[in-house]
């Protein structure tokens, strides 16, 4: 796997915003140039319009759902617009822009009020989501593969989440860029019960469902 790191910057400078509409709402989203969790990224557009289209098979109203690397929050808006009460979490620089996001869009329209914190992937997740009372019934992640030194960290906060007996279904939504993502979908599909979802030729973005193995 790629072992490149992104780049640590505290500091946003806007960029521009990204206009949506999803669940019957205009959303509006602020971007950044700073890093890449400020942007919004095919993943997660692909991963709206599949909640939005499949919601008989992916009902999440009333659900407890935790997005990993939420970034703007554009899907976590999304899934609170469609009923769920939704925990979106990132690195702490991503915060104050994800929650000014979450807020704008989903104040006065959504049945829960969003949640944001901080989750590093594989560090302290047992002391910041102690078990069993983290318990989430979706688990969302767009576009959080990219060339990093944080894949396997990655795999584990997925594995953490999903664990056997939590009932915890993870979505995944990623654009194949680099061979970073092929290997990583090949170690995905041996650690989870995955199946593929939607392919997105165009987008060359793909869907899965994945379970914990036994």
């Amino acid at each position: 796997m790629d072992k490149s790191c992104t780049r640590e910057l505290s500091r946003y400078h806007t960029l521009g915003e990204e206009t949506f509409y999803f669940a019957g709402h205009n959303i509006s989203i602020r971007e950044s140039m700073d890093t890449f969790g400020a942007l919004v990224w095919p993943g997660a557009v692909a991963l709206c319009q599949f909640l939005e289209n499949n919601q008989q098979q992916v009902k999440l109203m009333d659900k407890a759902v935790l997005e990993i690397g939420a970034g703007t929050g554009l899907l976590s808006v999304v899934a609170s617009l469609l009923g769920a009460r939704v925990t979106a979490t990132d690195l702490p620089d991503i915060l104050p822009n994800l929650s000014f996001n979450l807020q704008r869009n989903t104040k006065g329209r959504s049945l829960y009020t969003p949640q944001v914190a901080a989750l590093s992937w594989g560090q302290d997740l047992q002391r910041d989501f102690p078990l069993p009372s983290n318990r989430f019934d979706y688990l969302l992640a767009a576009d959080v593969v990219y060339p990093h030194d944080r894949l396997e960290d990655l795999l584990k906060t997925m594995q953490y989440f999903c664990r056997p007996g939590s009932g915890t279904t993870l979505l995944w939504a990623n654009k194949i860029r680099f061979e970073s993502d092929v290997s990583f979908t090949e170690c995905f599909q041996k650690r989870f019960n995955a199946k593929l979802l939607a392919q997105l030729p165009q987008q060359e973005v793909w869907i899965y469902n994945a379970t914990a193995r036994e």
